[in-house]
């Protein structure tokens, strides 16, 4: 177990992305397991060769199971491409990336789903085998997908973002079904008990949005003393399209316009030491800052982020 050098807080963190999924293995470090819930976006699950796929969701559990692939951030390491490659001489489509070991993980929970059980459940039972013990939620065991608004028209999300690599012009977002879902079991009693909420480093319009979209989550979260991590750093993202989004909505991208998304949901916002200048137009929010070293390169970097994250948060808990 995990033997942290401040006092015992409960904390739920709510991750998307490759950047949520290092900030909440981060967090696995430095805190109990029982003291962790992590909060997962599943807006861009999809359906691909009849396979129910959830990105984010199996980016967080490789990487706290410590099977990630290191190099891309996703996706499992060692991996072989046989079946790709089979698919592809046949002449189908390649453009989503499936692993052989992925594959068998998205097989078993499609398999589990047709059976009728829900995902959480799935996912519980992932985590079981994969030896991940804080406790990993989806947002939702409904089906509510993300939608963008392009100038080439409106497209589910992986069609944009891995398939057309981001590049149409955004004009908005829609999560399909999240205002008649409900949260998945375990989620708002998590939130509720909660001493500290945390905003991971993920996506606002995409990977966290789409988490206090469904009905509940965001008046829960409200209610909690928030710190959210900026995912932008220098006018730029570490990895994603979360600056070019901000630019193309007409809103230049930066930690302050990250800290003006989520107006009235927080106490604190850490940013970037190349950000320290936007201090003094973030906490006109309301909004304590705490700037620090943000970029996660190795292992030691999520924890040591994670550390100052939570001891920023009891800070102002207190």
């Amino acid at each position: 177990m995990n033997q942290p050098d401040f006092q015992p807080i409960k904390v739920v963190a709510l991750a998307g992305g490759v950047g949520g999924a290092r900030l909440a293995d981060g967090l696995a470090k430095v805190l109990p397991p029982e003291d962790l819930t992590i909060i997962v976006n599943t807006g861009d699950d999809f359906e691909h060769f009849g396979l129910f796929i959830c990105p984010d969701i199996d980016t967080v559990c490789y990487t706290l199971a410590g099977l990630v692939n290191p190099v891309t951030g996703w996706g499992r390491r060692d991996e072989t491409w046989t079946v790709l490659e089979a698919v592809s001489l046949l002449g189908g489509p390649t453009w989503f990336h499936l692993g052989d070991q992925d594959l068998g993980l998205h097989l078993e929970r499609t398999r589990r789903r047709l059976s009728g059980q829900p995902l959480s459940r799935i996912v519980q039972h992932f985590c079981q085998v994969l030896g991940i013990r804080p406790r990993i939620l989806p947002m939702t065991d409904d089906f509510t997908p993300t939608w963008v608004y392009t100038i080439q028209g409106e497209m589910p999300f992986q069609e944009y973002f891995v398939r057309r690599q981001c590049q149409p012009v955004v004009t908005g977002f829609c999560f399909q079904g999240a205002d008649q879902a409900s949260p998945a079991p375990g989620v708002l009693e998590a939130i509720h008990q909660a001493d500290l909420v945390v905003f991971c480093p993920s996506n606002p319009w995409v990977s966290l949005d789409p988490i206090l979209s469904i009905p509940g989550i965001r008046s829960a979260v409200a209610s909690r003393p928030v710190v959210a991590v900026s995912p932008i750093i220098g006018g730029q993202t570490v990895k994603g399209p979360a600056g070019k989004m901000f630019t193309e909505l007409g809103i230049p991208p930066s930690a302050a316009a990250v800290a003006h998304h989520y107006t009235g949901l927080l106490s604190g916002f850490v940013i970037d030491q190349m950000d320290s200048e936007l201090v003094s137009e973030i906490q006109p929010l309301g909004v304590q800052t705490f700037v620090t070293d943000v970029i996660m390169k190795t292992p030691l970097d999520r924890a040591r982020l994670s550390k100052e994250v939570i001891d920023f948060g009891i800070q102002i808990i207190h």
